[in-house]
């Protein structure tokens, strides 16, 4: 069984790519096994370049093939960002609450009531040598709250109720996010990748 190393150390994202990818085929590893890598800074303009940098990047410190993501939040509102800023708008140490408040009270500024948002993830794997094998994009669509609800997922996923859905992404069951959500939709595209490749 090939492995492949699932480049991320926050364990709620661990347990939500291995539950989509589980049956692909290949075995996992996470980098809470490699404690003295760094962190690369993610220069990239889109979510694909990103994904990509990191990949690239942890193959080659590990020795290991590697899957990155990069993800994040547009609010129509304040014209698509924070984009791929989201994890660092609030400032670089910045708790997931302090991101979300900082959102919100970005979003109480402009006179602008529409509350239609997007999430958008790309997954990229490198091979150990450093070359990208596949990249995948997701999209989940859908509006921003005024106040979090909910205690699952992380990041802004309180303030986000999906199109179709009255839960916000923290309130939804596991089981309906790894359907919907924009990491899922990219991570099934990369299933079928790694299915005819395990």
């Amino acid at each position: 069984m090939r492995s492949l190393l699932l480049a991320t150390r926050n364990p709620g994202k661990v347990r939500e790519i291995t539950n989509i990818l589980a049956d692909s085929g290949w075995s996992f590893s996470s980098l809470q096994e490699f404690p003295s890598v760094e962190t690369p800074a993610e220069t990239g303009a889109i979510y694909a370049e990103n994904a990509i940098l990191k990949a690239r990047f942890y193959a080659l410190a590990t020795g290991m093939c590697a899957l990155a993501d990069d993800s994040g939040f547009e609010v129509e509102a304040l014209a698509g960002a924070p984009g791929v800023y989201s994890a660092r708008y609030a400032g670089a140490n910045a708790s997931d609450a302090d991101r979300r408040a900082f959102l919100l009270g970005e979003l109480v500024k402009t006179p602008d009531t529409n509350r239609r948002a997007r999430f958008i993830a790309a997954v990229a794997i490198s091979d150990a040598n450093g070359s990208v094998l596949n990249v995948s994009e997701g999209i989940c669509e859908g509006t921003i709250i005024s106040s979090p609800r909910g205690h699952g997922g992380f990041g802004y996923d309180p303030l986000f109720v999906p199109d179709g859905f009255n839960e916000t992404f923290a309130e939804l069951p596991e089981d309906i996010k790894n359907r919907i959500s924009h990491r899922a939709l990219a991570l099934l595209k990369t299933r079928k990748y790694l299915n005819t490749s395990a």
